[in-house]
């Protein structure tokens, strides 16, 4: 029998892999909507009300996802959601109106939302065995398997059908399920074979105080969401109309920013193990309050891209850091509710600033990003008094990296 730490290794590579898939997977679904809204001829509003499928498919499995990894495991769940997600990757193709589309999406919003937070709380648990805050690398391989799976899309779109593109990811999505989905079920979860008979049999029961710091915790994330969903959409705008510049410049700007937020989780583990938690929560928000302040003001077009940088890299490793400590204090329950309110994030970024653009401009509407960052910090600031105050874990001994994890500082 392989030891422990061996055991722990090959798990750490089958997660990463996991979450390098879903970006992959969800950013080649992405640069193949306008061939799809070709397809169906949706009307830009009938595609938009089509492309709320994955989202509503998305936060309704969410929650229940939640409670399937509370009863079969984490890692069975991830593997089932990512066979789901690489099969649901070839529907949108197959329809011919926005109804039908809408549907299939719902169908792969539900494998998205299901497969993040199985995945999720099985590094939860990772984290909790290693005794190192690792965190921000799974979700630093999200990040750099959408840019890959972008850059290939981008690629293959003169060459390769919409269908051909899509079932070549599942294919793809299949094969690399397979691999690594052997290694999650054949390596007990950490978490599962520390437990004594008795805690396996009765799930955890939460109080008030430590269900308030999970929505906490769930709000965290969605301020961050908020940041990634508005940028995703406003980013290019914001350059080409604001700030003159050429339409290759202006979609540099977000690329920047996602560059900028991979950068920020490749380092987030040294950073987590140098500060901790709450520091890092602190120093993130505010820098991302500083960069979008400068992103969304700046008169120069230069500046502004200067801004999205510093604002990627506040961001980074705010997202991870809330999901992780909402699994601490309650499992996927807690992972379930910090991820449904992140993806409510994202979703409200952008229709919130197209609003408050339309009322006063476009650059004081992207200053609600600056706005939510600096919220996040006060709220990270808070959290660290409230869990001062709540049920923490037996004191270890000086020294142990876990501590910080726990304590955040």
């Amino acid at each position: 029998m392989p030891d422990n730490l061996s055991d722990l290794t090959r798990l750490r590579v089958a997660l990463t892999v996991f979450f390098a898939l879903d970006g992959f997977i969800f950013a080649g679904w992405v640069v193949r909507i306008p061939a799809i809204k070709q397809q169906t001829g949706a009307s830009a509003s009938a595609l938009g009300l089509a492309l709320l499928g994955v989202s509503a498919g998305a936060v309704i499995t969410m929650m229940l996802t939640g409670r399937l990894c509370r009863r079969y495991g984490n890692h069975p769940v991830t593997v089932i959601c990512g066979i789901l997600l690489s099969l649901s990757v070839a529907l949108p193709p197959l329809t011919h109106s926005p109804v039908a589309l809408g549907a299939v999406l719902m169908i792969f919003g539900a494998a998205y939302g299901g497969i993040n937070v199985a995945f999720n709380s099985a590094a939860v648990d990772l984290v909790a065995a290693l005794g190192r805050p690792i965190m921000p690398s799974f979700h630093a391989a999200f990040s750099l398997g959408g840019m890959t799976g972008a850059g290939l899309g981008g690629l293959v779109a003169g060459s390769l059908s919409p269908a051909q593109h899509l079932l070549g990811l599942t294919a793809i999505g299949l094969l690399v399920t397979l691999f690594a989905g052997r290694v999650l079920l054949r390596i007990q979860p950490p978490a599962l074979a520390d437990r004594t008979p008795h805690e396996e049999s009765e799930p955890r029961r939460l109080d008030t105080r430590t269900r308030g710091l999970v929505i906490t915790f769930g709000m965290i994330a969605l301020c961050t969401a908020y940041g990634e969903g508005a940028l995703a959409d406003w980013s290019a705008l914001h350059l080409e109309h604001d700030l003159n510049a050429t339409s290759g410049v202006a979609a540099a700007g977000f690329t920047c920013f996602a560059l900028a937020m991979t950068i920020g989780r490749l380092t987030g583990t040294r950073l987590l193990e140098r500060l901790g938690q709450t520091r890092t929560l602190v120093c993130g928000g505010s820098t991302a309050t500083v960069g979008m302040l400068l992103g969304a003001l700046a008169p120069s077009l230069w500046a502004a891209l200067l801004g999205f940088v510093i604002t990627g890299l506040g961001l980074a490793n705010l997202f991870p850091i809330a999901i992780e400590r909402a699994g601490t204090l309650a499992g996927p329950d807690g992972v379930a509710v910090a991820s449904t309110l992140g993806y409510g994030g994202m979703l409200l970024g952008p229709p919130a600033i197209g609003f408050m653009a339309d009322w006063f401009s476009l650059p004081t509407g992207l200053t609600s990003v600056a706005a939510l960052a600096a919220a996040a910090t006060a709220i990270a600031l808070l959290t660290r008094r409230a869990t001062a105050g709540s049920h923490q874990p037996p004191a270890e001994p000086a020294g142990q990296p876990s501590s910080r994890l726990t304590n955040g500082a």
